[in-house]
């Protein structure tokens, strides 16, 4: 049996749609945190008892971080789903940057961006 040195165009267009979905899901997800980082501290209550203030702010500190670290997340998985896209206009999609064989449809149909399969994942990981 011959192994595919690549996916088809069909297979490859299918990926496409897969990622340009969360592509849009995520830059709305980045977008929100990025409003409510600007937003954050835009409402103060001037008048509230001292106590109360200190544990408001590390509230909001806690939360402006959760936030920046939410929106560098999706900033980065953004990044990885317009980097798959260039590699299906490339027709290198789906191709395991260690092995040269084709990661299984099933991983990248759920890590779209993948450029490791399970297998080579796991191996990197065992030799760090």
């Amino acid at each position: 049996m011959e192994t595919k040195a690549r996916y088809s165009d069909e297979e490859l267009q299918e990926f496409r749609e897969i990622i340009i979905e969360k592509l849009k899901s995520a830059r709305e997800i980045y977008n929100d945190a990025m409003r409510r980082l600007m937003n954050a501290d835009s409402n103060s209550d001037e008048d509230t008892a001292p106590t109360y203030k200190i544990l408001e702010e590390g509230t909001q500190a806690l939360e402006r971080e959760n936030l920046v670290q939410m929106a560098q997340r999706q900033q980065k998985f953004i990044q990885g789903l317009e980097a798959a896209l260039v590699r299906i206009e490339n027709k290198t999609y789906g191709i395991d940057r260690i092995t040269g064989e084709l990661i299984p449809k099933e991983r990248l149909r759920i890590v779209p961006h993948a450029t490791l399969s399970v297998a080579s994942k796991n191996a990197r990981k065992n030799n760090e």
